[in-house]
């Protein structure tokens, strides 16, 4: 076998590898964020969608024609045109500068609209009443704060299916990321500043949370499970977590802030009124402006009702020897 006969089945055989290995893999993976479970999921997924189609219209006939130059000019290739005095066409300038400027364009249109409709703080448009969980990422688990039940749970969350749910986040640790892949894009939690995200299940099931971003040692550990439910079931959830014995105040969240390596999904009945705006507002020196995207409650006209009533809180906290 010549040389180049053999350079052409080694090329073959590790395309064919390749071409295997990633049949394997796929099998083996989920793919969450390729099978959403709610509206935000799915236009994300239709974004990624019409943007691998519009760059693909530029990639692979770059790749094609790679191929048949390198084929068609090498070295052993006499039949080959060979021009040596050929500089320039206007045709071709104009098919490989035009084409990418067109795509760029409609790509750079379809991305704004998206991006203003997939708006994290934008409320999902539903002729049910949504749920506010307010989560605080600390090192190395997930605390979710149900307001208007006045329950608590570390490392799990229960949603009901087909309604929205509006996520308050913040961190009392660096930085984190939030994401629930089959839900919607990650939003990141901040120390002092609140952010808002709003996501739906469609579906009932069983859903997989995680950070996404580094935060130390044991940052792999901070995942959690939600679980979407019919709207009795949730009922019937929330009257569960009422009945635990577990509780939380400012003294057992403190002990609850500090860095474990991880923690087992727990349900709480109670936790102390206006936390989830001290945890905010801690880090804050006097007079400093709360920091606030899309986080002021349903009755506030902008974000400044929430920020003061958070200062107030806390100056009376103060006063009072907390």
């Amino acid at each position: 076998m010549g040389k180049k006969r053999r350079s052409l089945v080694r090329a073959a055989f590790s395309a064919v590898v390749l071409v295997m290995t990633m049949l394997l893999l796929s099998g083996c993976a989920d793919y969450m964020v390729l099978d959403p479970k709610g509206p935000i999921a799915a236009k994300q997924l239709d974004l990624m969608i019409i943007t691998v189609i519009l760059c693909s219209i530029i990639i692979v006939p770059v790749l094609i024609i790679t191929f048949i130059i390198v084929w068609r000019y090498r070295a052993s290739n006499k039949k080959a045109d060979y021009k040596p005095e050929w500089a320039h066409s206007n045709l071709l300038e104009t098919i490989w500068w035009g084409i990418p400027i067109v795509i760029i364009i409609v790509l750079a249109i379809i991305t704004v609209r998206y991006t203003h409709e997939l708006e994290p703080a934008k409320a999902l448009a539903s002729d049910k009443d949504e749920v506010t969980i307010q989560v605080v990422s600390l090192n190395w688990k997930w605390l979710f704060l149900y307001p208007e039940e006045g329950i608590a749970t570390v490392n799990t969350i229960t949603i009901p299916e087909d309604r929205p749910v509006r996520f308050e986040l913040t961190a009392d640790s660096p930085m984190n990321s939030f994401w629930i892949p089959e839900l919607g894009g990650q939003i990141y939690a901040m120390s002092g500043m609140s952010m808002a995200l709003h996501l739906q299940a469609d579906e009932p099931g069983t859903y997989f949370g995680t950070a996404a971003n580094f935060t130390g040692e044991h940052f792999e550990n901070m995942t959690f499970d939600v679980h979407a439910t019919s709207d009795a079931e949730y009922e019937q959830w929330i009257q569960e977590a009422k009945s635990s014995p577990n509780t939380i105040t400012d003294e057992s969240y403190e002990e609850m802030s500090k860095p474990t390596e991880k923690e087992e999904p727990t349900l709480y009945s109670s936790f102390p009124d206006g936390i989830y705006e001290r945890i905010v507002t801690k880090y804050m020196h006097d007079g400093a402006e709360l920091h606030q995207h899309g986080s002021a409650s349903a009755d506030d006209t902008d974000g400044t009702a929430s920020a003061d009533a958070a200062n107030s809180e806390e100056d009376s906290s103060s006063h009072n020897g907390h």
